[in-house]
């Protein structure tokens, strides 16, 4: 927003009775009211000097002073027109207090909430107290859409061509999101009028790698790449006119240029010349040079008087004084930048009027318990190994306040404390996240087990922000793909507050807080993998946060119960319990037990899988002797097996027995004849009592089993006697996949063929099942789905079957009960590809929830979600 002086009309309108407002209570009432009968402002701030305090309108665009304490009915005022009241902190710089769409809003009730009410009726500018940030329990942050990158490329997004959405910027009038798209060589512009709907609004070539953007006044600022090599550094600074899509300038740079920043002033922009070096040269370690430096920016006038200077960074760390290879910068209103320096471990405070060095220090170290360092496989979270003098080596660092910043510690080299840090100006840590959010990750299921040895979830970045008088801190962490939102209004202990779930990797993190808006870019990208570069919007509102949708208490250690991969869904004896499992992505096989009466709900104990009555290796006299690829044999047994007792299954599937305990349908891996996926397991079910131990465990035929593919059971229900499985796609030489019927007393198997819808993804790929459920009277409930996710998702399905008066060799009607496209998009995301657990409530209610692989190519987001009764 500018700042810059406009025409205004004397006086401040007032917003309907005092009674609406959420801020007054009776206690506060004003006795005073001016002439339209509204509160008069002196009565409600008595010793605030009122010119001080001004408002800004999204339609008019225009500042109105508030230069009398009488807030008198502006007509021209519209209902529903969005409002944004400032005070200034210092000559030139203002501070959002409140802004709203105006509803019967009295301002002087929200200035009195924003604790505005001490100060000098004569104080100047440059003497503006302190407002504290004052926390909202009934405000949260919920995801309104997710626009993928791809569709800027065309509308359905059927191009394979990778895309990226890196660092986003916004307009002024935060009405359009600018971003970075480095694979492409662009930025791309995306209208987001309605946040809910965003639309393409074009994209603009780049003469090299755009690596950041910033926006100033109606231009974005936009940092571009352009190096030959490592050795060879070079880059521009494109001033691109936003309205037009078109480069103004372009200032040359000393080197390859990172982050951005544009100070809230107007008069600087601070550049980081990474010059980063070559992981594939030597050890890959500094120092390589050239070395890299910041470029300030003097933006005062138009973009063709700009001028840089260049601030040495070189002998400031003590690692690789020749190398500081400065990573990410920011600004605060004392036009101090903070640079961070990863591969050095390093912070440098620079004060961009004068261009030089006025602090630098160490990140320091953090030791840390209770966390996974072990990167298994199958894997496995165990939070409770330690690692000591960690470097922090932060990666994304943004401004709390003139005197504190924090740091996203993502590590590079041989550090990464898996937190977030709040430095003082002095060095000094004022506080600092330690295991903290490895544990909030792993708890909503998206912890990546697979980067437990390197980083843990790899904070990427944090911003800070005022929403309607609370402060917040967002962290990104890269792995988890999450953005974690942190209460600051008690600055020296953040409140975790939520988790929001984000695209695959998110890198760039943007508060629009006069849009009540939190931007969120995601830069992975495969369409082959099913995963699309997104841009997340999130909205501040007045409701109970939409994510997670399934959390989980701790274990007695005070660890949380480590889950993810949910392949499977059984509803207990009563609406309150649901018991799910997890797929072979983790060993240690278990079951776990989630209680729907909480919100969300919560997954509070672990029914462990054991074997100590032998039953594994008991299948070794029905088992061929010898190492076949094309056979589940006896030397498969022992990987089944582990030492502490558990066992490893790939549980698909999962019913609760009627003589208790549980049924589990295991699939089995590799295919017939296919070198790349040998036969290494097979398909099995397994019966457990209620504390997992292993009662028996039954096979398929052994005609059948001489078929298997890998893409064998899906899901298990038991219904009058019988179990009935599903194969998830037809075997080898057969057109469909089977639905089997055991019968528990007969000890007898029969097979019916389902037909499968064909796929009509863009993508191609496949369609199979991947759980049954019972509904009693021979009627079972399937889902259908293909194997594509985001734009290229066509056939998420719930289909109907009947098996009374089946025959083995039968092929099955269907009949489509849901189509579960739309309750994929309704948490405002990318449709997830795989939706594996489908269970019944005993009071109608269906239950399904998604796979999240454990994090393996996927953003790790699990929608666990109520469809009510369906029948």
């Amino acid at each position: 927003m500018s700042h810059a002086k406009t025409p205004h009309q004397s006086g401040c309108p007032t917003f309907g009775d005092h009674r609406r407002s959420p801020f007054l209570v009776p206690g506060d009432m004003p006795p005073n009211r001016s002439k339209s009968g509204a509160p008069h402002f002196g009565s409600l701030l008595p010793k605030v000097n009122a010119s001080l305090i001004t408002m800004s309108f999204d339609r008019t665009k225009s500042r109105m002073p508030c230069d009398s304490y009488d807030m008198a009915f502006n007509p021209s005022f519209e209902k529903g027109q969005d409002i944004m009241i400032e005070v200034p902190v210092k000559k030139g710089v203002f501070r959002t207090l409140f802004r709203r769409e105006v509803k019967g809003i009295i301002v002087a009730g929200a200035l009195l909430a924003a604790g505005l009410l001490s100060g000098s009726a004569g104080m100047s500018n440059d003497a503006v107290p302190a407002i504290p940030s004052v926390s909202n329990p009934s405000m949260y942050f919920n995801r309104v859409a997710s626009f993928p990158v791809c569709s800027q490329t065309g509308s359905s997004c059927e191009s394979s061509t990778e895309t990226a959405a890196e660092i986003t910027a916004a307009s002024t009038d935060g009405m359009t999101l600018i971003y970075t798209n480095s694979p492409a060589k662009q930025i791309g512009f995306i209208d987001i009028t309605n946040p809910a709907s965003p639309m393409a609004k074009g994209s603009l070539a780049m003469t090299g790698e755009p690596t950041s953007v910033a926006v100033l006044d109606k231009y974005a600022l936009t940092a571009v790449n352009t190096s030959a090599d490592f050795v060879n550094t070079s880059g521009i600074l494109a001033i691109v006119d936003i309205d037009r899509q078109t480069v103004s300038r372009e200032i040359a740079l000393p080197g390859q240029p990172d982050s951005v920043a544009v100070s809230k002033d107007g008069k600087y922009a601070a550049i980081v010349i990474e010059n980063e070096r070559d992981e594939d040269l030597g050890t890959g370690a500094p120092p390589q040079l050239p070395a890299g430096c910041l470029v300030i920016v003097d933006t005062v006038g138009t973009p063709d008087t700009w001028t840089t200077r260049q601030v040495d960074l070189t002998g400031v760390a003590t690692l690789y004084p020749t190398d500081p290879e400065p990573e990410y910068v920011d600004i605060n209103d004392d036009n101090i930048a903070v640079v961070t320096l990863q591969e050095n471990n390093h912070i440098v405070l620079v004060d961009l009027a004068s261009g030089k060095v006025t602090g630098q220090f160490s990140a320091g170290t953090v030791n840390l318990t209770n966390i996974d360092t072990i990167d298994e496989r199958p894997n496995l979270i165990t939070l409770s190994t330690s690692k000591n003098d960690i470097k922090r080596e932060p990666d994304g660092v943004t401004w709390l306040s003139t005197t504190r910043f924090a740091t996203a510690n993502e590590g590079d080299l041989d550090g990464g404390s898996r937190g977030f840090t709040i430095f003082s100006i002095d060095g000094a840590v004022v506080y600092d996240a330690g295991n903290t959010l490895e544990h909030a990750v792993a708890r909503i299921g998206h912890y990546p087990d697979r980067r437990s040895d390197a980083k843990g979830n790899e904070p990427e970045n944090v911003e800070f922000s005022r929403f309607e008088g609370t402060d917040y801190l967002f962290v990104a962490s890269e792995r988890s793909s999450i953005v974690a939102v942190y209460d600051m209004s008690k600055p020296d202990v953040p409140a975790m507050k939520q988790m929001l779930p984000a695209g695959m990797g998110p890198e760039g993190i943007l508060a629009i807080p006069k849009r009540n808006l939190l931007i969120a870019s995601s830069e992975e990208d495969s369409r082959e993998d099913g995963f699309r570069s997104v841009v997340n919007i999130y909205q501040y509102q007045k409701a109970a946060p939409t994510y997670p949708t399934l959390v989980s208490a701790d274990r007695p250690d005070g660890t949380p119960i480590p889950w993810g991969a949910m392949s499977g869904l059984a509803a207990g004896a009563t609406d309150a319990i649901v018991y799910g499992v997890h797929d072979a992505f983790y060993r240690g096989s278990r079951i776990y037990t989630i209680d729907r009466t909480k919100t969300p709900p919560v997954i509070t104990s672990e029914i462990v899988i054991t074997d100590p009555n032998g039953k594994i290796p008991a299948l070794a006299p029905t088992l061929p002797d010898a190492d076949d690829p094309n056979t589940f044999d006896d030397t498969d047994l022992p990987a089944m097996t582990n030492a502490d007792g558990t066992v490893n299954f790939d549980v698909e599937g999962i019913s609760v027995a009627s003589t208790g305990g549980f049924w589990l349908a295991s699939e089995g891996s590799g295919t017939v004849g296919d070198k790349k996926y040998p036969v290494k397991t097979g398909n099995l079910i397994v019966k457990v009592d209620s504390a997992g131990v292993i009662e028996e465990i039954i096979m398929l035929p052994a005609a059948l089993n001489a078929l298997q593919q890998r893409f064998g059971l899906e899901g298990i229900a038991e219904s009058d006697g019988k179990l009935i499985v599903a194969l998830q796609r037809p075997w080898a030489g057969e057109t469909n996949p089977r639905i089997g019927v055991y019968d528990l007393a007969a000890k007898t198997w029969k097979f019916m063929n389902y037909p499968l819808d064909l796929p009509v993804s863009p993508n191609g790929g496949w369609v199979g099942l991947s759980e049954i459920t019972a509904l009693g009277s021979n009627r079972f409930l399937v889902v259908e789905r293909d194997n594509q996710g985001g734009p290229d998702a066509r056939i998420k399905r719930i289909y109907q079957i009947d098996l009374t008066g089946k025959a083995d060799g039968d092929t099955l009607s269907k009949v489509l009960v849901r189509d579960l496209i739309d309750d994929l998009k309704a948490p405002g995301a990318h449709i997830i590809e795989k939706v594996e657990g489908l269970a019944v409530l005993p009071g109608g209610d269906a239950m399904i929830i998604t796979d999240n692989d454990g994090l393996d190519d996927n953003s790790g987001e699990t929608q666990f979600i109520n469809l009510g009764e369906i029948q």
